[in-house]
């Protein structure tokens, strides 16, 4: 494993500086195949030629599938570093580069451990495009096949809350549903002398923002709650005139399926409940992104204990309920898995970039422990013994 490491960070470092959106990740794509195929895989692409699925091993014994992401962020690169993104307005500030670069690093030692003979069933790579999307690529594996005869699936996803070397794991919801809510109001228009002879939008803007999460909280069963948080709210250009026009933007997220599923009726219920009477014209517009995130016990059970091998039993923490939606809630709604938090950040750090900033990056002794971990895990799932040259605990 250890000899393999440098070239999988220059993987990772290409990746990097050359990141891709969503729907688009061709390059990414000609790269993960490329490298599977030097091996002696048999990668097949998607219908769309932007991801790949690749099957180890041979045989009717079980399959355990594992999933990495191929897609950047529409976001420029705030870092000064060698590998800085070369495409502007979009970078890889979500670990999507690690994510691959790790499967890249399992691929190899699967492979020989086919050739020794010594992998008792299956195992399938997932490259999969456009998971920062909505609608996201993970609907696009599954109608492809991508979970035909799988047994169980995981993941790693880069978290800079924990220490490199470390990993979070959590049974039940990881992530929550999430939807994107738009709000829009049209009116005449007017002057701001003269209120009371149209239809003051931006008032109304401002009482649908402050009064929607408030009341929705109170229509919502209180065992399912939903947040609703607004990221931008946009009506008029001039100080002396009442806008025709606005809307509001945001995010409504819930850790509980059923909320997710109803909260769209009720919004629109009550918003124009809150503008009745005004004149306003309203047009409410809810789209469900990804369902919730639900870890399987004993697939969780399983990785945690393949960490506590490959890891040490110290580096093994349980992970703290996100708010962020990530599409392998899909997969998780057919076939038991797991995902797990891998620490990218650099020891004894006090400060961080989150993801989905600009400054995000990686500790890239990750990706070894990464690879280690799902070396481990796949031996496990395959009930086959501990592999002897991914290297031991830290």
């Amino acid at each position: 494993m250890t000899r393999q490491v440098p070239a999988l960070v220059a993987t990772r470092r290409h990746i990097h500086a050359h990141p891709e959106l969503a729907g688009a990740e061709f390059e990414t794509t000609a790269l993960v195949h490329r490298r599977l195929t030097e091996i002696g895989l048999r990668p097949r692409l998607l219908p769309k030629g932007n991801g790949v699925i690749c099957d180890i091993g041979a045989g009717d014994g079980p399959l355990v599938a594992f999933r990495a992401d191929l897609d950047a962020l529409p976001m420029t690169d705030g870092k000064d570093v060698d590998y800085r993104s070369t495409v502007p307005g979009v970078c890889h500030a979500c670990g999507h580069d690690a994510h691959t670069t790790i499967l890249l690093g399992l691929a190899p030692l699967l492979a020989r451990l086919v050739d020794r003979g010594r992998l008792p069933g299956r195992v399938r790579l997932i490259f999969q495009p456009a998971e920062e999307a909505v609608p996201s690529g993970a609907p696009e594996v599954i109608e492809a096949g991508g979970l035909d005869e799988v047994s169980s699936i995981f993941a790693v996803h880069c978290a800079p809350q924990l220490p490199v070397g470390s990993v979070g794991v959590r049974t039940g919801p990881l992530t929550a549903a999430s939807a994107t809510l738009e709000v829009r109001l049209g009116g005449p228009g007017g002057h701001t002398a003269r209120p009371h002879l149209t239809t003051d939008l931006i008032d109304l803007l401002g009482r649908v923002a402050v009064d929607l999460p408030a009341q929705l909280a109170r229509r919502m069963d209180p065992r399912w709650p939903v947040s609703v948080v607004w990221g931008a709210v946009h009506a008029g250009v001039a100080f002396n005139a009442i806008p025709a026009q606005g809307y509001l933007r945001g995010t409504v997220r819930s850790l509980h399926r059923e909320a997710w599923q109803d909260a769209g009726e009720i919004i629109a219920k009550l918003v124009s409940d809150l503008v009745s009477g005004t004149g306003a014209d309203v047009e409410v517009e809810y789209v469900r992104g990804f369902p919730p995130v639900v870890n399987d016990k004993h697939a969780t059970d399983l990785i945690s204990a393949a960490a506590a091998r490959g890891l040490g039993p110290e580096n093994v923490f349980e992970a703290e309920v996100s708010m962020g939606g990530e599409d392998f809630s899909y997969y998780l709604e057919r076939v038991p898995g797991s995902m797990i938090r891998l620490g990218v950040a650099p020891p004894g750090a006090t400060a961080w970039c989150d993801t989905h900033h600009p400054g995000f990056d990686i500790d890239e002794r990750s990706i070894e422990y990464g690879v280690r971990l799902l070396a481990h895990t796949a031996l496990a799932a395959l009930g086959a013994p501990p592999p002897a040259d991914t290297g031991g605990a830290r």
